[in-house]
């Protein structure tokens, strides 16, 4: 099982996430850091354990208020891999992360109006597809979830509604996904409590799993993490 820690900027602050409503998301506090700024948490993070990718998710991209910067994320490339999401919706956008070093773009389904860069993209081995969900509503095109052939290798399942909440993983909504998702590697996003609950995605064959609250609550300990990171099967 891969960790994968999130990181959610907002006005170039690191905010804590819950339940998709971004309106209300304030900057982080956490044991973990001094400040709410992105390197002083992922430093944090990695105290924890060396995590090799962060998952960020560009709030103010994805949410239109500006375009997205790959320079302010430099300073955490060097340290790591991101899979960022940046509420990607224009191919040429989406081809100048693919090319840059360290950068796995994360295709968002809420932002996309067709499946139009998705048909072109998805073959491209850094691609990635969020199928992004707010409760039981899908968001954006009912092509992009139906058609399992436009998937890439990796797909998220984003439950917004669980984000933050302690509520556990759509353990029902995950198993149906991976079945229809075939060899694809498949990821938790939203609602994941403990060592329990990964155990549980594992058992199930989830590849991955984005975190965060899990991580800076400590309900996720070091030593839990190493024992789980060493069974992953994602490969970069």
């Amino acid at each position: 099982m891969h960790i994968i820690p999130v990181l959610d900027i907002k006005d170039g602050l690191v905010v804590r996430a819950r339940m998709g409503d971004r309106d209300s998301y304030k900057p982080i506090e956490t044991p973990l850091s001094p400040t709410a700024d992105i390197l002083d948490v992922a430093a944090g993070l990695r105290a924890l354990y060396p995590f090799p990718a962060f998952y960020v998710a560009d709030l103010d991209a994805i949410e239109r208020r500006r375009e997205s910067s790959l320079d302010q994320l430099k300073p955490l490339l060097s340290k790591a891999d991101i899979w960022l999401d940046a509420g990607f919706s224009d191919r040429d956008q989406l081809e100048i992360a693919l090319a840059t070093d360290g950068i796995w773009p994360v295709l968002g389904s809420e932002s996309q109006t067709d499946t139009s860069v998705l048909d072109s993209l998805h073959a491209s081995p850094k691609l990635i597809l969020s199928l992004d969900f707010r409760g039981d509503e899908f968001l954006g095109p009912r092509t992009i979830l139906q058609n399992t052939e436009i998937w890439p290798s990796r797909v998220i399942v984003m439950t917004l509604g669980r984000v933050g909440a302690n509520s556990g993983p759509d353990f029902e909504r995950l198993t149906e996904i991976k079945r229809r998702a075939g060899h694809r590697a498949v990821i938790a996003a939203g609602g994941i409590r403990d060592v329990h609950d990964l155990e549980q995605l594992q058992a199930i064959g989830i590849s991955a799993a984005l975190v965060a609250t899990a991580l800076h609550s400590g309900a996720l300990t070091p030593k839990a993490i190493s024992s789980l990171m060493k069974t992953e099967n994602i490969t970069y």
